[in-house]
């Protein structure tokens, strides 16, 4: 199977002009680890938050007949706690994405990153990004993801968990995701998308994309996003700002913050491009963003 046109944007912002061996992979299980495609880790940038009073690790959600798997990270003994859903790149739910799960925890919230991917593929037995993409990642469809995500919220809530404040955020795939979620869902507070594809090609799995959808936006989304990210031009930024401003009430409400000098995965700190100012304005921005519409 090619890979889509849109598919391969998304590679070339990931990997540009890198090619993967085997012994570039590490596999993982749930929340442990690191991907294919990010090896050899930046270890001196790696943030490590322990797990001291929290209770954190992996949990599995009933979808259906369907048991997903995902990584919960929350105060220990607590109950009524906001919920912050964590939406992963393409790498599926590994350290990193963890790790933000815990940050989360650590503030006071649940925090929940589904395995989205589980269905079509094994994420991390993947060593070429193409293929990646193209076998797994490009047979996701929308609505599956919507209806996880929707069984992750009916989970917290029966956990004991405060889903009257729900936030959504996600990076890259995650990202394109967060800006779905937020049209989809009318319980959503808040969501926050770092640097996520914003316009693209109608496919069966993908027929809608966030520029298509700011009218139907149920609650107001910060776009992070990098000035010299490959894959995602600043023109594209543009069409979303300019269908924002015609979309629903959420869809005004809605704002960017481009880093000019920050490129793609600019927050993954395990990686070469991690910029740290970027990302951790890009953080403080997030909770804000939450704190000030209700998911917090």
């Amino acid at each position: 199977m090619p890979t889509p046109p849109d598919t391969a944007d998304d590679v070339n912002a990931l990997v540009p002009g890198r090619a993967f061996s085997r012994r570039d992979f590490v596999a993982t299980s749930l929340g442990t680890g690191f991907a294919a495609a990010t090896l050899p880790v930046t270890a001196q940038t790696v943030i490590k938050t322990d797990t001291a009073g929290l209770t954190a690790g992996p949990v599995t959600i009933p979808v259906g007949d369907f048991r997903m798997p995902a990584y919960r990270a929350m105060p220990e003994g607590r109950s009524g706690l906001p919920v912050v859903l964590v939406v992963s790149e393409i790498f599926g739910v590994h350290e990193h994405i963890a790790d933000v799960a815990r940050r989360f925890a650590r503030l006071g919230y649940c925090a929940i990153a589904p395995d989205l991917f589980v269905r079509q593929g094994d994420a991390t037995a993947y060593t070429e990004i193409a293929k990646l993409m193209s076998e797994v990642i490009a047979r996701v469809p929308d609505v599956q993801v919507m209806g996880d995500l929707d069984a992750t919220v009916a989970w917290a809530k029966a956990q004991g968990m405060a889903t009257d404040r729900l936030g959504v955020t996600g990076f890259c795939w995650g990202g394109r995701i967060t800006w779905l979620y937020a049209a989809h869902h009318p319980g959503v507070k808040a969501g926050v998308a770092w640097y996520g594809r914003l316009v693209g090609t109608a496919t069966e799995p993908q027929p809608r994309h966030p520029v298509e959808l700011t009218g139907q936006l149920k609650a107001p989304v910060l776009g992070l996003y990098g000035g010299q990210d490959q894959g995602i031009p600043l023109d594209t930024v543009d069409k979303m700002k300019a269908a924002l401003a015609q979309g629903s009430p959420a869809a005004r409400r809605s704002e960017f913050v481009v880093f000019p000098d920050a490129p793609h995965a600019f927050h993954a700190d395990y990686r070469p491009s991690y910029r740290q100012g970027p990302a951790e304005e890009g953080w403080k921005r997030c909770l804000a963003w939450f704190q000030a519409h209700g998911a917090a």
